[in-house]
């Protein structure tokens, strides 16, 4: 045990590290979501259960399952301590030093379930073999790439949000899944939704790959293994904890009568296709299609510009909007586009239910085609498809390769979150070591077999730089910044757009090659 002990002494060293770099941003920019948090504390401390989605004294409103409304509930209990005037509901935007203080020490804190979720993973990834220095270990590349993930960094830390406590969640439910822990696993998942419904993404792969791999019991005969024994228990035990969590977490609100309630919360359609800018996903390559058309038309005088919808999508506003040339789209059109897309990897992992592995592909499939398809998708879900595929990455050649893309374009796409001058520096820096190690780390896992990127992907991530150069530095002092301040948001959302579509094709390429090997005894 004292060996095992001094040969993980890294990670613990991995983990403060991080962690006292969180601390130093507490005092750093941060954006309208921190106000939404102090509220969800304020009316889940302050008011009774039948009125947390009722109350709309702030615009922010509660709108998280109930699960995380119940964590909140729980921070406020140690919140009353720092400053209990956070708990009022009517004190809005109060941010007070106390509130900032215990606000960001909370997300650190809560951040503990993600780095043991990092360390189940890392126990997953493949044994090493002879003596090989730490720093060219699979396991602790990608305790890197996940605890010092920028995306994770800047999101949480910096612009506030408590999507590390989340995905600690998920993750911890992979590697029970990697382990054959599926009870476990499923227990996981199940909280999960309960505490933040945008895992919904991926929660197809988990069906298909629970009914498939664990409801079906493999026979041993003839040399073969086959998939035939459907155990009825298991399909019990796991409907048992499904109606068990759903009914701790929406209970009270069923009873109460105030399930459609909730719902409306969770999920509102009348926000629009697109969020406040666009996440770099198929949306955004139809809107600038949209828009360069309708440009395009005027120029050969086929349109009335005074006829044409408002340019409001590249506005910053988080509205219902109408496209000028092309057909304006519906969100049933997107949850028939995300099914479309999905449905192969599904069938993929139905008919080769080869272990974890396939499930957290079809997993990063799901989560792809989600934020590509979806309707009024953040840019910051990017992180449900990078997190994962940091597992696949210290495995495969080919999926590191597809990390490195699908990684540093969106991360950068993250970018336009923090735009005030002061942040500019710290989200240059974070991302450049994050993306060097990326590169170095991955480089060396998979140095015998070959570069990692195709010449066009390089050109490619090089391009994205020019557009960091002329959004970040050219633009500021150009005299377009007036006339056209939203055109950074823009190129930066249609460029990175081109990078995640790549990384989602090669993805299923990869799936599918796969699909044509030979089946493994």
């Amino acid at each position: 045990m004292a060996a095992q002990a001094e040969s993980w002494s890294w990670f613990a060293a991995l983990a403060v590290g991080v962690s006292l770099l969180k601390c130093l941003f507490i005092n750093a920019y941060h954006s309208t979501d921190f106000e939404v948090h102090r509220n969800w504390l304020a009316i889940t401390h302050s008011l009774p259960v039948s009125r947390w989605y009722r109350e709309n004294t702030s615009e922010w409103t509660l709108d998280y399952p109930p699960l995380f409304a119940w964590f909140e509930f729980g921070l406020s209990q140690a919140a009353r301590h720092f400053d209990p005037n956070m708990l009022r509901v009517e004190n809005l935007d109060y941010a007070s030093p106390a509130t900032v203080l215990f606000q960001r020490l909370s997300v650190v804190f809560t951040d503990l379930l993600f780095i043991y979720a990092v360390r189940e993973c890392c126990r997953c990834v493949g044994v090493q073999k002879g003596s090989k220095e730490v720093l060219t270990r699979p396991s602790f590349v990608l305790a890197v790439l996940l605890l010092w993930n920028f995306g994770l960094l800047v999101v949480d830390h910096i612009h506030f949000q408590y999507n590390g406590f989340l995905f600690g969640f998920l993750l911890l439910s992979v590697a029970k899944h990697l382990q054959g822990q599926h009870l476990q696993g499923a227990l996981l998942f199940a909280v999960l939704l309960h505490l933040k419904h945008i895992y919904l993404y991926v929660a197809p792969a988990y069906g298909i790959f629970l009914l498939r791999s664990y409801c079906f019991t493999r026979d041993h005969r003839d040399g073969a293994i086959r998939w035939s024994s459907f155990s009825p228990l298991r399909l019990l035990a796991l409907g048992g904890i499904v109606t068990s969590v759903s009914a701790l977490s929406l209970g009270p609100f069923i009873v109460k009568g105030q399930l459609p309630q909730l719902v409306s919360r969770l999920f509102p359609f009348r926000r629009g296709l697109c969020h406040a800018y666009w996440a770099p996903n198929v949306w955004a390559l139809y809107n600038a299609a949209d828009k360069l058309l309708a440009a395009l038309g005027v120029r050969l005088k086929l349109l009335q510009e005074a006829e044409l919808p408002r340019a409001s999508m590249t506005g910053g506003l988080v509205q219902e909007v109408q496209h000028a040339v092309l057909p304006s789209v519906s969100p049933s059109v997107t949850l028939l586009c995300t099914l479309l897309s999905i449905l192969p990897a599904l069938a993929s992992l139905w008919r080769r239910p080869r272990g974890g592995r396939a499930f957290l592909r079809c997993l990063l499939l799901c989560a792809l085609a989600s934020f590509l398809f979806g309707w009024h998708v953040h840019e910051k879900a990017v992180l449900l498809a990078v997190l994962p595929l940091s597992v696949l990455a210290v495995e495969s050649r080919e999926d590191a390769g597809i990390f490195l893309v699908l990684a540093t374009t969106g991360h950068y796409s993250l970018f336009p979150l923090l735009f005030t001058p002061a942040e500019l520096p710290i989200k240059v820096c974070l991302m450049l070591m994050f993306t060097i190690f990326s590169f170095t780390g991955l480089g060396a896992l998979h140095r015998a077999r070959g570069p990692l990127l195709r010449p066009l992907e390089l050109v490619y991530l090089l391009g994205l730089l020019a557009v960091a150069i002329g959004c970040e530095f050219v633009f500021p002092l150009s005299p377009w910044r007036q006339r056209l301040p939203f055109l950074p948001l823009l190129v930066t959302s249609v460029y990175c757009a081109a990078g995640v579509c790549y990384s989602f094709l090669r993805l299923y390429a990869s799936m599918l090659r796969s699909d044509h090997r030979p089946k493994q005894p």
